[in-house]
């Protein structure tokens, strides 16, 4: 699975600025309208929280990949954020989070898109030296080559 197809310059966040969660999701859902893998919005929002719900998508080592299917994704997209202070995710190790992929899916590609690209990204994230390059990062394209090498 590429990922660096699925990432835009614009859907790189460094940093993000947000106290909650929420606002998190919400600024994160905004790049990825902004580059052109939603086309509604509140819909998307709507189904990562309703994800939320489930269960947390914080997977510890201060990661969390919010996703969701919807009707409001036009195609697959990724973003990423380093948010500037940490957020209570609800972890499942208990710590918050400070690096965020949020994966965007058509509701139509139900099947096996959003678990490849999880699959892919959990490969990486497991690696301590992937995310101490992904905290440490100070423009998009250091983000993009640091998904290609690893």
């Amino acid at each position: 699975m590429n990922l660096t197809a699925l990432l835009q310059a614009e859907t790189v966040l460094l940093p993000l600025e947000a106290s909650t969660r929420d606002e998190v999701l919400a600024q994160m859902a905004a790049s990825l309208e902004q580059a052109g893998f939603l086309k509604d919005t509140q819909a998307y929002i709507d189904a990562v929280i309703t994800r939320e719900g489930t269960g947390s998508t914080g997977i510890g080592f201060g990661v969390a990949i919010p996703h969701g299917k919807s009707a409001g994704v036009a195609k697959a997209g990724l973003s990423f954020a380093r948010l500037s202070q940490p957020v209570e995710w609800n972890s499942m190790d208990g710590k918050p989070v400070s690096i965020v992929f949020m994966i965007a899916v058509p509701e139509e590609a139900v099947g096996n898109d959003h678990l490849k690209i999880l699959v892919a990204l959990s490969r990486k994230l497991i690696n301590a030296d992937f995310r101490e390059q992904l905290q440490n990062a100070q423009s998009s394209q250091e983000i993009f080559n640091i998904l290609e090498t690893l």
